[in-house]
């Protein structure tokens, strides 16, 4: 039995695969980044749209409530850079609600979401 190893045994490749790892590494970290980036913006927009729902129909029952209900209606965290702007016609109120994504992937910046409501106007008055 011959223990002696040789170039032509294959064994010069070992390590190849550690490597390989190493440089494919980067890539799948930012696909994993671009997934929960993904699933963070999905959450963030159900929320802009909650707000503006629960805004409007406040805002059409008791006047003047709505941009604190809509406010309340969405995380804390969040809640603080909300724009909430109400609009009242004789038939309809709108409200707008803008959030801010954050950014989970470097390089890219945080970008604005904007959902609209509209409800009948309960008190038209």
């Amino acid at each position: 039995m011959n223990l002696k190893r040789t170039f032509r045994d294959g064994h010069r490749d070992r390590g190849q695969v550690a490597l390989e790892y190493v440089g494919f590494l980067p890539f799948l970290l930012l696909v994993a980044l671009g997934g929960i980036q993904l699933g963070w913006s999905a959450y963030v927009v159900q929320q802009a749209q909650t707000a503006a729902r629960t805004a409007a129909r406040v805002e059409a029952r008791e006047p003047g409530a709505g941009a604190d209900a809509g406010r309340q209606a969405i995380r804390p965290s969040l809640a603080e850079g909300a724009g909430i702007a109400v609009r009242k016609t004789r038939d309809a109120v709108r409200v707008t609600v803008t959030l801010r994504v954050e950014s989970v992937v470097p390089g890219i910046g945080s970008r604005r979401v904007q959902r609209t409501a509209v409800m009948p106007n309960d008190d038209p008055r």
